[in-house]
């Protein structure tokens, strides 16, 4: 039988906090739509997370939650600069495009899936002409795709040319737990000019739902109807927001995002094949060949190439000491 321990974050169950806070919530009737207490509490725990005023709203899809996001930034027009292996470029099925009736992507390069500022230099100078989609957001990854941790300053050093030329900021928090607990500041979000994050919930050990935080109040002037034509205004929203309580109010977002840090660094540490990436997050991603993924697959253990041609093991919140030692045994045994 195959196992998905390593194959993403996702394969992973919800934690005890996370469902133990859907079961406090499943009591009572409520008003629909997020007008319930439970939805208040849960953005007011987000914002007290974030330090910061925004307007805080609960859907289920992290697809969905970039897209709108992005179609809430950008004209059907204009585009977004993003990392070229950033998810809304390469695994999102055009999402942002269908949200936002058009908008483009102009995906950069950048080692381990970090943009470089001098590679925005390009295109928030470049001209704007009739027939192409001008820059009007810039899009960033924290963690990135490749399991590497913005700094502060490595974001400010990119927002702020970006925010110079007027483009608004979205950040994708998809694992913004694990950057955090890696130490990077989540009250420092609002202050380096982020426009739109969306708080990753699932891959954090929650049931499906992503917190969407708007910190330009602007912005969120009929978010709701936007939300609602597309299908992400949940009538139930109380079981989308109630894991934010679970798992903030008690420290297990940070909790057990080290967790899954450590257990990528246990896995490093054991690792026979080359790393290709810095292991900063909760993920290790290493050069094998063919063959030898196949005979992994073959000892049961399933896991993906990625966009670079390495491949990646993915820890989370439930992955155990014993099954990275099991696995590296394995590893050992097809090196």
């Amino acid at each position: 039988m195959a196992r998905y321990d390593f194959a993403s974050d996702n394969t992973a169950p919800a934690a005890p906090e996370a469902m133990e806070a859907v079961l406090a919530a499943n009591s009572g009737f409520t008003p629909g739509y997020g007008s319930d207490t439970v939805t208040a509490r849960a953005a007011d725990t987000v914002r007290a997370a974030l330090d910061a005023d925004a307007e805080v709203r609960f859907l289920a899809s992290g697809t969905a939650a970039n897209a709108i996001s992005l179609a809430t930034l950008c004209r059907p027009f204009e585009a977004v600069i993003a990392h070229e292996h950033a998810h809304i470029c390469t695994d999102e099925t055009g999402a942002p495009g269908f949200f936002g009736q058009g908008l483009g992507l102009i995906g950069l390069a950048g080692a381990s899936g970090r943009l470089d500022p001098a590679a925005l230099e390009g295109p928030l100078a470049a001209p704007d002409l009739a027939h192409r989609q001008s820059a009007a957001a810039l899009s960033l990854t924290n963690a990135t795709e490749y399991g590497t941790v913005y700094s502060v300053d490595a974001l400010s050093a990119l927002i702020a040319p970006a925010k110079a030329k007027g483009l608004g900021i979205h950040l994708d928090g998809a694992r913004l737990a694990n950057a955090a607990a890696a130490g990077f500041d989540l009250k420092a979000i609002g202050r380096l000019g982020v426009d739109i994050l969306v708080l990753g919930g699932t891959k954090a050990g929650m049931s499906p739902t992503e917190a969407v935080a708007i910190f330009d109040r602007g912005l969120a002037h009929r978010f709701d109807a936007r939300l609602k034509q597309a299908g992400q205004l949940p009538s139930k929203t109380r079981f989308y927001a109630a894991p934010f309580i679970g798992m903030l109010e008690s420290g297990a977002f940070l909790r057990h995002a080290g967790h899954a840090n450590a257990m990528a660094r246990r896995l490093a540490d054991a690792m026979p094949f080359p790393l290709r990436h810095p292991v900063e997050a909760n993920a290790v991603f290493v050069e094998m060949d063919d063959a030898r993924l196949s005979a992994l697959h073959a000892a049961g253990w399933f896991v993906y190439r990625f966009l670079d041609g390495s491949v990646r093991f993915m820890c989370s919140w439930a992955t155990t000491p014993e099954a990275v030692d099991e696995l590296a045994e394995a590893l050992r045994a097809i090196a």
